[in-house]
């Protein structure tokens, strides 16, 4: 499967942390109806993850909602318990950003955007990419070049709406 505009995203199921452990949350439900944005990276606590894509969202959380955004969605390769403390970390919680846990990247495999760089660690991951979903549609979608963090931050999906 390819990701593209006018496409789905698949119809997965990824992990979150509830109020009393982890949670499925089926994709496709948590879609439907909605004006959603995700966007996914590498990993949680990893360099520009940390210092420039969540960050970016975070700063355009309001501005994405005042268009009419009702969650901003953050998928990476991780657990539920990683990505929980991730976004306490950073302020991304508090930011009222959502993170989805694509635990063992069977989304992202089928998805053809695994991006492995073995040299520091990451076996596996995500591709970074932001898309703006509406009722299951992707209607925008920045895709970066492997290892790249220029045109899926934040600023620049917030740029196409």
């Amino acid at each position: 499967m390819e990701i593209k505009v006018g496409g789905r995203l698949p119809d997965t199921n990824l992990v979150t942390m509830g109020a009393s452990g982890p949670e499925t949350v089926q994709l496709s439900a948590r879609l439907k109806g909605r004006k959603v944005v995700v966007f996914a990276l590498p990993g949680a606590f990893t360099g520009p993850c940390s210092t420039a894509h969540i960050p970016s969202f975070i700063r355009t959380a309001d501005a994405f909602r005042a268009k009419g955004v009702e969650e901003i969605i953050c998928i990476s390769v991780n657990d539920p318990f990683v990505l929980k403390a991730w976004g306490e970390a950073t302020g991304a919680t508090k930011a009222g950003i959502t993170h989805l846990g694509d635990a063992d990247g069977t989304m992202t495999k089928e998805l053809k955007l695994e991006f492995t760089a073995p040299h520091i660690g990451l076996i596996g991951r995500s591709n970074r990419y932001a898309a703006l979903i509406e009722d299951g549609i992707i209607t925008r979608l920045n895709l970066d070049k492997p290892g790249e963090c220029n045109i899926s931050t934040g600023e620049a999906l917030l740029a196409t709406l």
